[in-house]
């Protein structure tokens, strides 16, 4: 047999592989084509999201085959998974959007599921759109054996007569042609061009945001969430993650000394520099879960204050993805703001160096303007701020990057879910300067928190998206725009204050003091919620109404068990 630097005794593995009691076992792996060497090696988990949903997944199997053969070609043995994932631009606008948040915690479970039932000794997870990145960052920390994220890559941008396009003008256009500002045919040759390639979508969205965190916190390699989807390149950042995981099994270095609280505070610190997805700020609090680290809402909106906005980048900039990657990536934010005091470069990332030590090469690239420097940024504070006020006493946030007006007050105008407001944005069934306020849409309430981009994408399309307001205790996709705030807490399905305002109540938003409130005095609030009833469930059975039963509030990030500080027993110590 091949000596390997690795202990197999102290592995997982070693329940399925070692001894005589275990021939059973191994007849299996036999059968699979294994050699004896093969069966004796540390075992590697490769988990994907693979599938034909949506462009976001179909080139992970691809990328799977390339991590496999860097494993193999460091003494290890590849094992490879899939799970689901949920696609947001298809769920968008309808009841499907309702399993979205649910399947970011399916997808943690299986990965752990299958990890512990096959006792692997490390994992390499490559996934491709919004929810399946933070599910298995959060399954990564959770097992903690040595692991490595890696990002199927982003989506080419389309081109529409002349004019770079993403899925989001496809939305907007919806408005547009709604109003009559857009024919038929010019919707139709729209929808066909706008997603060109394989990937995830192309500007500073959810799937985009949470790359950056991949690299920003730790798990992933640096530039490898940055290559588009169809790029080559993507092979060998597949094949170099399935070599350095082993290196990583050798040294003992597991995601729990990689995602630290300063290395949260410096995932959070990307997401408002790049302007990223409100949703980042439900994401990060559930992977600081799986460590066992208090990180809420109001945790990351401290870092969000304090840190200057920086990367011009789609939805409220100019640029998308591509284009950061050829200006110099995510290392090219990551240094400047490295060199203006804005990240812990102490903290431990899977090259096995630092952060400091992993941007010591990086230059800066005067010949692009698509990132800033941290001291001459776009605006002195984050492209993304939290609200807090006696609407949100715990907690709401917006957006801000690429908004010219960051107050707003007007009357509400409510609705008890999504469907009902397309419908008033569509009739055109509504006056400039509404709040609109969009409830039960919360983790409990939806269930499963639904993103509103079809009903903000409509409303930028019929040129009202910066002459309204929208709230809401459900959530937004990284791809809206306006002032749309939201994960209001507490939800209106537990009696949250949103639950309590009616039509015409004067709502104000205050994204420069974090302020949301809704004019009416503690003792009005208090007689409202004397009259109120809770709701009926929206489901009686099934996966979602499971999640309903269980779900924690959005400030902590929609947890559905306890994290680390529940656990009696990590698995990577089994």
């Amino acid at each position: 047999m091949i000596e390997l630097n690795i202990d197999k005794s102290r592995l997982p593995s070693r329940h399925v592989t070692e001894g005589p009691q275990r021939a059973p076992h191994r007849s299996y792996y036999y059968a699979m084509g294994l050699t004896s060497n093969q069966i004796h090696q540390p075992f590697v988990g490769v988990a994907t999201c693979w599938n034909e949903a949506a462009p976001c997944n179909i080139a992970l199997m691809r990328q799977a085959q390339a991590v496999k053969k860097g494993v193999a070609s460091a003494q290890g043995t590849p094992r490879e998974f899939t799970t689901i994932t949920v696609t947001d631009g298809i769920a968008m606008g309808h009841e499907g959007m309702k399993s979205s948040l649910v399947s970011r915690d399916v997808i943690a479970d299986s990965v752990e599921l299958t990890m512990r039932g096959h006792c692997y000794d490390a994992l390499v997870g490559v996934a491709g759109c919004d929810k399946s990145l933070p599910g298995m960052m959060m399954s990564m920390c959770r097992l903690n054996v040595p692991s490595i994220f890696i990002y199927g890559g982003s989506i080419l941008p389309g081109n529409f007569r002349g004019q770079p396009v993403t899925v989001q003008d496809v939305f907007e256009a919806v408005g547009r042609h709604s109003v009559g500002d857009m024919s038929d045919e010019d919707l139709e040759e729209l929808e066909t061009v706008a997603c060109p390639s394989a990937g995830a979508c192309g500007a500073q969205f959810t799937a985009n945001t949470m790359a950056t965190v991949s690299e920003a916190i730790g798990l992933a390699l640096p530039y490898s969430a940055g290559a588009p989807a169809p790029y080559e390149i993507r092979d060998q950042f597949c094949m170099t993650a399935g070599e350095q995981v082993m290196e990583l099994l050798k040294l003992n270095i597991r995601p729990r000394d990689i995602v630290t609280r300063k290395a949260l505070e410096n995932a959070a610190t990307v997401v408002a520099a790049s302007g990223g997805s409100t949703n980042a700020a439900l994401h990060l609090p559930a992977i600081a879960s799986e460590c066992g680290i208090e990180f809420d809402l109001f945790d990351v909106g401290e870092i969000f204050k304090k840190t200057p906005y920086i990367a011009d980048l789609k939805p409220g900039g100019k640029y998308v993805a591509k284009d950061m990657f050829e200006a110099g990536g995510i290392p090219i934010l990551m240094k400047t703001l490295l060199d203006n005091g804005y990240l812990h470069g102490d903290c431990m990332t899977v090259t096995g160096r630092t952060m400091a030590e992993n941007m010591e090469s990086v230059k800066w690239n005067d010949n692009q303007d698509v990132v800033r420097p941290a001291n001459n940024p776009i605006t002195p504070n984050g492209g993304v701020v939290t609200l807090k006020g006696n609407l949100a006493p715990d907690g709401a946030i917006v957006k801000i990057a690429g908004m010219k007006e960051l107050k707003f007050s007007g009357p509400a105008l409510c609705f008890d879910n999504e469907e009902e407001c397309f419908e008033a944005v569509s009739n055109r069934a509504y006056n400039e300067g509404d709040v609109f306020v969009i409830r039960y849409e919360g983790p409990v309430g939806g269930p499963g928190m639904r993103e509103m981009l079809a009903t903000t994408a409509a409303l930028y399309g019929q040129g009202s998206g910066d002459k309204v307001a929208l709230i809401t205790d459900g959530r937004f996709s990284g791809a809206t725009r306006g002032f749309c705030v939201g994960h209001v807490g507490p939800e209106a399905a537990k009696g949250g204050p949103i639950a309590l305002v009616k039509n015409g109540d004067i709502i104000t938003l205050d994204a420069i003091e974090g302020t949301i409130e809704v004019d009416l005095s503690d003792e009005e609030l208090e007689n409202r919620r004397k009259n109120w009833k809770p709701r009926k469930e929206n489901f009686g059975s099934g996966a979602i109404w499971k999640y309903a039963q269980i779900v924690g509030d959005a400030r902590q990030g929609a947890l559905t068990h306890p994290g680390a500080k529940g656990e009696k027993s990590c698995y990577a110590d089994i």
